[in-house]
């Protein structure tokens, strides 16, 4: 078996990182070149996914002072509006006794 190393798909940087010019779709040398190049991808997937949940994290309190403020000026903003729904009720309950009343005397 050809070890990655010695493949000409593999490269090391001058910083020590390496580097794979491999294409699964064809520039795979041996089967189980397609099995390592799955694990790597798989491994750059999870790292990704490890730095969002870390950047996730970060932002969390941040989420949490923004939905109290915001549940906060909602409340409020029902609270100033709240005179207008009460008139509103109140009128629609006198305008209906109102009427009644009216034809009720005028029955008699």
């Amino acid at each position: 078996m050809l070890q990655c190393k010695d493949c000409q798909h593999f490269h090391r940087r001058d910083d020590g990182e390496i580097a794979f010019t491999c294409d699964p779709f064809s520039t795979i040398v041996e089967p189980e070149c397609l099995a390592k190049w799955q694990l790597i991808k798989t491994n750059q997937m999870v790292a990704g996914y490890q730095a969002t949940l870390e950047y996730y994290q970060k932002l969390a309190p941040i989420q949490e002072k923004m939905f109290k403020f915001m549940e906060s000026e909602m409340d409020s903003m029902d609270e100033s509006e709240k005179w207008k729904v009460d008139d509103e009720q109140g009128d629609d309950n006198t305008d209906e006794t109102d009427e009644t009343d009216e034809t009720d005397d005028w029955g008699k």
